[in-house]
């Protein structure tokens, strides 16, 4: 691949529109080679047959599609497997497949690394390397619906993906632009064609970006809340420092009142002795009151990197009767794959260590 060519996957339909039409093509042919790329998943030109030989030709000299190599899968326990992608230039990334009662359910990364400096994550530890192109996003899908494709599957396992969440290595509104071409990849009736109410993308809190989000997109938004005061919440996630608890929930609520079909999540993670007392859960049922957002309280995944705990269970269900007392909804979501460290805040790039 020279280095001189244009990847066919960052292109949205509307500039692969002014390609075709600059080489004296109908615009459609944008389309067809969509469907070639997301519906028929072709790795090469010469696999499109309703593209004559000479244009066939012509996009082979101008332009390529990318593909991700898989370093290292790894498979959990309970089923969920650990993909290692490496991209063009050597960097890595994780991706997490969670097979579920006839649901797949694909993790993606939106970063090599991260630079929100939460200290209970382990991508943040790395800071941020680069963002993903808008290719590396959905290559990440299309390699994972590969391995679903050639798995030997039981009657009734489901070999596609049927959702996605943005809830892996980095901050997807960091990396906004990319992010949003890339959903409307996902979406689109020629693209992957996913259904927006079966995304959803998971933000630390970039309160400037959210509106904006709301506008541009239709799929599901999750914010990681973790703390119930400023103080605590700015000592695990410092960019609370300059988007506090009340302008998210501003934010939040905001976009909620403009899309009530929108599903909207508050992501809270149980840290022992940080985020589970019962004044946390007092003050979380004070600044969540007459809104109807669904709370996922996530027990921490531990690990040897970092210093903090999982509570113990008696507290997570306390936490949790707290909230159900107050009509509060809430969801114990216990990660998946955490023996091959494929839960939440344990995905990270390749390191020495680990190859």
């Amino acid at each position: 691949m020279s280095k001189d060519k244009v990847d066919c996957k960052n292109l949205s339909l509307t500039e692969l529109e002014n390609l075709f039409s600059g080489w004296g093509e109908p615009p459609f042919r944008a389309t067809q080679l969509l469907q070639w790329i997301y519906k028929k998943k072709v790795h090469h030109f010469n696999e499109m047959s309703n593209f004559s030989y000479e244009l066939r030709q012509k996009l082979s000299a101008f332009a390529y599609l990318s593909s991700l190599k898989t370093k290292k899968i790894q498979t959990s326990s309970d089923g969920t497997q650990k993909f290692l992608f490496e991209l063009e230039d050597g960097e890595t990334i994780e991706t997490v497949l969670m097979p579920h009662r006839g649901r797949n359910t694909v993790c993606i990364s939106t970063q090599v690394g991260c630079r929100m400096k939460c200290k209970f994550c382990l991508t943040a530890k790395q800071g941020l390397i680069r963002h993903l192109k808008v290719s590396e996003i959905l290559n990440q899908l299309l390699e994972v619906q590969l391995s679903l494709r050639v798995a030997s599957c039981a009657p009734w396992q489901s070999n596609r993906i049927t959702n996605v969440v943005m809830m892996g290595m980095g901050e997807p509104l960091d990396n906004f632009t990319n992010v949003i071409s890339a959903l409307e990849l996902m979406t689109h009736p020629h693209g992957l064609e996913l259904a927006p109410r079966r995304i959803t993308v998971s933000t630390v809190g970039l309160a400037h970006k959210i509106a904006e989000f709301g506008k541009k997109t239709n799929v599901n938004l999750a914010l990681s809340l973790n703390a119930s005061s400023n103080e605590v919440r700015t000592s695990l996630m410092p960019m609370n420092k300059a988007y506090p608890i009340e302008r998210l929930l501003e934010e939040i609520r905001s976009l909620y009142k403009n899309n009530k079909k929108r599903k909207i999540m508050l992501e809270y993670i149980l840290m022992d002795g940080i985020t589970d007392s019962d004044e946390d859960a007092y003050r979380l049922v004070k600044l969540l009151k007459g809104f109807p957002f669904k709370i996922n309280l996530i027990p921490f995944n531990s690990h040897s990197d970092l210093t903090y705990r999982e509570p113990p269970l008696e507290r997570i269900d306390r936490f949790q009767e707290i909230l159900k007392t107050h009509d509060i909804f809430s969801f114990i979501r216990w990660s998946k794959g955490r023996d091959v460290s494929a839960a939440c805040g344990q995905l990270r790039s390749l390191h020495p260590t680990q190859s």
